[in-house]
């Protein structure tokens, strides 16, 4: 379960990404906003995904209150999934 928890945080992180550094350059920069819609739809669904894989997949897992919070709090910070998941896959391995 982490497997599919740190794939949906990656997809999560590559979102934030491509909202960032294309989308949001590309209206201020460019005048053109056609890629906000579609990658901001991306991100919020894949935010959304993120918070409903935490709550399947980190029960039992032996996360501490301090790594649910922090596992959720870096959802909120842009690229705070990258920086997170060297704590989950450390998990990853132990429960392997």
């Amino acid at each position: 379960m982490l497997r599919i928890f740190r794939l949906i945080a990656l997809i999560e992180g590559v979102t934030t990404i491509a909202l960032f550094l294309l989308a949001v350059p590309l209206k201020y920069w460019a005048g053109n906003d056609a890629l906000i819609f579609p990658f901001g739809m991306s991100h919020g669904v894949a935010w959304l995904a993120y918070l409903v894989a935490m709550l399947v997949c980190l029960p039992g897992k032996g996360f501490t209150a301090l790594q649910w919070l922090r596992t959720f709090l870096v959802a909120l910070f842009p690229f705070g999934t990258f920086l997170n998941d060297p704590m989950i896959r450390r998990k990853q391995e132990a429960l392997a």
